[in-house]
């Protein structure tokens, strides 16, 4: 039986909720197992999670932080200057984000939430198309490092992928970090 992306949205939200209450200490886990080749990178993405998202909010890299902001519900994201204790404000989807005034940041690297991911680099989103649109336009202009973070209970053997879907390099879980080849 075939499934759409809709349906196996709404099933992997229930997992991913399932995965969260099962391990609550998951996201304590996260910067263990970044690799040592990332940790040099000039700056870095990360998000604000919502819902039960895994938070990657405690990975630390050399470089400066930078949390996407949604200014159009249609547009790719921006990335801007995040610091602890920085003010944030609801963006375009009413996610908490940098205030206009942070500044813009292009990072090297960025850590995207995903409801499902597969070891080609397969990532199934929320649907709106914001992080492919982010990645699809970084790539343009420049190298760049995209990891799914998620829980390792949201494997899948085959996300079913689009040819505007952009794929992973990498993903981090609780239990590890899964290169993309």
């Amino acid at each position: 039986m075939v499934i759409s992306k809709d349906q196996l949205r709404s099933r992997m939200r229930v997992a991913r909720r399932r995965l969260a209450a099962e391990a609550p200490d998951a996201a304590l886990r996260l910067a263990d197992y970044v690799p040592k080749a990332l940790r040099a990178a000039a700056a870095y993405g990360l998000y604000h999670p919502i819902g039960s998202e895994i938070d990657p909010r405690g990975i630390r890299l050399s470089g400066e932080v930078a949390l996407p902001v949604a200014l159009a519900r249609n547009a790719a994201l921006v990335f801007r200057r995040y610091a602890p204790g920085d003010p944030l404000v609801a963006d375009a989807f009413g996610i908490l984000a940098p205030t206009g005034t942070a500044p813009e940041v292009a990072p090297d690297i960025v850590f995207t939430p995903v409801l499902a991911f597969d070891r080609r680099g397969g990532r199934l989103g929320q649907g709106a198309g914001c992080y492919d649109r982010t990645i699809a336009g970084l790539r343009a202009r420049r190298p760049v490092t995209v990891v799914g973070v998620a829980y390792a209970g949201q494997e899948l053997a085959d996300v079913p992928m689009e040819a505007h879907d952009e794929r992973l390099d990498a993903i981090l879980t609780e239990t590890g970090y899964i290169q993309v080849s």
